[in-house]
């Protein structure tokens, strides 16, 4: 089984409503997010899937998150802009945009801070 992973980062804003202590206000993050998905096996040229391909589908999702208030972008007028939840959110985009791929999505890691991290895999 192969694994390929690609990373990109966003500047966005956001607030965690109902937190109770300091990040209940807005605030901003540098956050990077890596996803990876799987494959068994490799096209005629030897890869399994084009990192460049990945990026590019990865990009089109953050690009709708880079430099807003998360808050206020779709899911996340109804639900938190938490790292967990922004992972779980470009999960099901990125699994919508592989659904004809010759791989599987993996799971999705989302970073607020170069020592906080949020793995989602779905079970």
């Amino acid at each position: 089984m192969y694994e390929i992973t690609v990373e990109l980062d966003f500047d966005a804003a956001h607030s965690l409503r109902g937190y109770q202590g300091k990040c209940e206000a807005l605030h901003g993050h540098r956050f990077k997010v890596a996803v990876t998905v799987k494959g068994s096996k490799l096209n005629e040229i030897g890869l399994a899937y084009d990192f460049t391909l990945l990026k590019k589908h990865l990009g089109a999702i953050l690009s709708k998150y880079d430099h807003t208030n998360l808050n206020d972008v779709p899911p996340f007028t109804k639900i938190n802009p938490s790292s967990e939840n922004i992972a779980a959110a470009v999960y099901r985009e990125l699994k919508k945009k592989l659904a004809k791929a010759p791989v599987m999505l993996g799971y999705v890691e989302v970073w607020e801070s170069p020592q906080s991290r949020v793995i989602y895999r779905p079970d």
